[in-house]
């Protein structure tokens, strides 16, 4: 055999959907964010970012860098060891104080990634409930149906935020049965909001646990940044909240935020915990600094929130095909692979302008679409720049597409 060749048709079969990833080698500058040194031979030296999920700056904010070098002068660069074997320094459990607190929960526990947090806690907690059964919103994100995966038990799918489906599937199940509903607060790629009431409402009706990921959501939802479940004052209701120090946070990891019971449960079981070497002091420091700040402040979120409106309101206003959607996430719906690779390319090459295809796996095939996510820090001048070069390029492709047609792809869309 050959093997070689096995990953090279598998290249090329990608290639041909056209859903290929070329990576921007680009060097964001400390205090000169959304802006980026340009290290790829096209396009121009600098660039403007548009698909970061640094969704509030917070990788940039003075008080995020200082805590990460503070905490480098102090503690050196690596945690030494997993959290088990030398690698739980104080930060870590300052961190998972503080992350506790901002649920209203009696615990928290810190992940490598958001992408682990989710896929370790799920599948512990599968395991560990006898005869369990899971409730998977279909639109959940990869990380969370690797955890279902993992968790090697029976799994019910429901219809994206469908109540009437979620019941009619509980509603078969006895009700003594363990079950955990897996859901999202703000889905990533649409923007859509996930109904937590509801959905906790079902949970009590039919005896079953809640896991909702909160990642698009902590810092940018809330009085102090605890998420959407804050927001509604719905965060005691949930089991279990997962979010990420990745986003709007400005750092890396993940968390879970839940009873004492089931954080010491997972800490003491889940592999994806137990064998990982524990994030970097630097890293531990900065997102203790980001939370706090977060807590305490609502101008980063405010802005926010405006500068998302202010980007849809413009692209809408010159007939570009925005989804519906109620969050910060802004989706432009392009509706083919190759075309939607040849509009980043042209933005990227022509403009200067940085959005990242959106192709499928990652949204439904017939989806494809930019994915615009504005920060506090994009000006007017940046959207004016974003709102004429899309123009352009839609014109120079012909994407033009009349009235009719256009509500009918974004009904589809959506």
């Amino acid at each position: 055999m050959r093997y070689e060749s096995v990953f090279e048709d598998a290249v090329a079969k990608v290639r041909r959907e056209g859903r290929y990833r070329v990576f921007a080698d680009l060097e964001r500058q400390a205090g000169r964010f959304p802006w980026a040194r340009n290290h790829s031979e096209e396009g121009p030296p600098e660039v403007v970012v548009w698909c970061s999920n640094d969704y509030l700056g917070m990788g940039q904010n003075a008080v995020t860098r200082e805590a990460a070098c503070d905490a480098v002068e102090r503690l050196g660069t690596g945690a030494g060891g997993t959290r088990n074997i030398s690698g739980t320094t104080h930060l870590h459990v300052v961190l998972e104080r503080e992350l506790a607190d901002l649920h209203g929960k009696e615990a928290a526990l810190v992940f490598t990634s958001g992408y682990v947090s989710n896929d370790a806690t799920i599948s512990t907690v599968a395991q560990l409930l006898p005869d369990c059964v899971i409730l998977s919103d279909e639109m959940n994100h990869a990380s969370m149906i690797a955890g279902i995966r993992g968790g090697r038990c029976p799994k019910l799918i429901f219809r994206h935020n469908d109540l009437d489906h979620l019941e009619e599937l509980l509603k078969g199940l006895p009700y003594e049965r363990a079950k955990l509903i897996a859901f999202e607060s703000v889905y990533s790629m649409d923007g859509d909001f996930g109904e937590i009431e509801a959905i906790c409402d079902l949970a009590d009706k039919y005896n079953a646990m809640t896991y909702l990921d909160e990642v698009h959501a902590v810092g940018m939802y809330g009085p102090r940044g605890g998420g959407v479940a804050e927001a509604r004052g719905l965060m005691d209701r949930v089991t279990i909240i997962q979010g990420t120090l990745a986003k709007a946070y400005g750092c890396m990891g993940g968390y879970i935020a839940a009873s004492a019971a089931v954080v010491d449960a997972v800490r003491s079981i889940a592999p994806g915990f137990i064998f990982t070497t524990s994030l970097a002091p630097a890293v531990v420091g900065a997102a203790t600094a980001s939370v706090r700040h977060l807590k305490a402040s609502n101008v980063e979120r405010t802005r926010h929130q405006e500068r998302a409106a202010t980007v849809k309101r413009r692209l809408r206003e010159v007939g570009l095909p925005v989804m519906n959607s109620p969050s910060h996430i802004v989706p432009v719906l392009v509706g083919d692979p190759v075309r939607c690779k040849q509009v980043t390319d042209r933005l990227f090459e022509k403009h200067g302008i940085y959005i990242q295809p959106i192709n499928y796996p990652t949204v439904p095939r017939g989806t494809e679409r930019l994915r615009i996510t504005p920060t506090p820090l994009h000006d007017d001048h940046v959207v004016d720049r974003l709102v004429d070069a899309l123009v352009d390029v839609w014109h120079e492709m012909g994407l033009d597409v009349d009235r009719p047609q256009l509500e009918t792809a974004l009904a589809a869309a959506s």
